[in-house]
C-alpha cells in the first residue's frame, strides 16, 4: 500500500484505539487476526482477542486514558512510526499487566508519560505494533519503584 494510506491507517489507529474515545470496532477493522502488540510496561501479546482484552483491562483501570501524537508520523515502506503523550487518572478497577506488580484498584494515582512506536502495515492492516514507553516514569507514578 502507498505511504500516505499506512499512514491514514496509523493515524485512525492512535485515534480510536488510543485516544480518549476508544472505538473497540477499530480493533477488528484495522488489526491483522494475529497482530504482534509488544510494550516495555506490558506482556506481549498476539492476537486481535489478546489486544481487544488488554484495552478493556487498561481502560477499566484507567476510565480517562488518552495519549495523542506528538510529531508527525513517518512511514517508509509498511512502516509507520510515532511519537506519542498521554496517560490517565487511576479511578478503575486493579491493574496486573506491569513488569513490577499489580496496581489496586482505584489508587487515585495520574499517569503522564511517552514513548515511540513502530507500526507495521501489510495490505491495509497492522500486523504488528512495538513500542517503546517510559516506563520507569509510568511505574515511579504509580509507586511501584521508588524516585531516584
Amino acid at each position: 500500500m502507498p505511504i500516505e494510506e499506512n499512514k491514514a491507517i496509523v493515524g485512525r489507529w492512535f485515534s480510536e484505539f488510543w485516544g480518549k474515545d476508544f472505538n473497540p470496532a477499530v480493533i477488528d477493522e484495522l488489526a491483522a487476526p494475529n497482530i504482534r502488540f509488544e510494550y516495555s510496561l506490558h506482556t506481549p501479546l498476539r492476537g486481535k482477542d489478546a489486544v481487544r482484552a488488554f484495552a478493556g483491562k487498561f481502560r477499566a483501570a484507567f476510565p480517562d486514558l488518552n495519549f495523542w501524537g506528538t510529531a508527525d508520523l513517518i512511514a517508509e515502506g509498511d512502516y509507520v512510526v510515532g511519537q506519542w503523550e498521554g496517560g490517565g487518572t487511576h479511578t478503575g478497577d486493579a491493574f496486573e499487566d506491569t513488569p513490577y506488580g499489580p496496581v489496586p484498584a482505584a489508587t487515585g494515582k495520574v499517569l503522564r508519560f511517552t514513548g515511540t512506536t513502530v507500526l507495521k502495515v501489510e495490505n491495509g492492516l497492522i500486523t504488528q505494533e512495538i513500542g517503546l514507553d517510559d516506563g520507569v516514569t509510568a511505574l515511579r507514578q504509580l509507586g511501584l519503584i521508588p524516585d531516584a
